[in-house]
């Protein structure tokens, strides 16, 4: 079992920066694969970034690349996602999942779920 705690949303105004924290409870953390998805209201939830168990590997959606940066502490238990030059349409509750297997961009493959935070981009 792992519980997953967001922190770190709230408003940024457009072209600024914003680091999301997630908190893994469990001495497993090291071997599940987590990532952020994103959910902006009457939107489907919508892939943002996933990081393997060792933290080698990482993806991303294609729209966000190059602006976001997802990474992880194992001896923390905490997973990150870096955000720069946010843009309102970034402005959405940000979830991170974990997953005891390899990593996935389809939050059904997804077995744990923290509560999110939300982000909101505005002037």
């Amino acid at each position: 079992q792992v519980q997953l705690v967001e922190s770190g949303g709230g408003l940024v105004q457009p072209g600024g920066s914003l680091r999301l924290s997630c908190a893994a409870s469990g001495r497993t953390f090291s071997s599940y694969a987590m990532a952020w998805f994103r959910q902006a209201p009457g939107k489907d939830r919508e892939f943002v970034a996933s990081i393997s168990a060792s933290g080698s590997f990482t993806y991303y959606a294609d729209s966000l690349k190059g602006r976001f940066t997802i990474s992880r502490d194992n001896a923390e238990n905490t997973v990150y996602l870096r955000m720069n030059n946010v843009k309102p349409d970034d402005t959405a509750v940000y979830y991170c999942a974990a997953r005891a297997a390899g990593t996935s961009y389809l939050p059904d493959n997804y077995q744990y779920w923290g509560r999110g935070t939300q982000v909101t981009v505005s002037s």
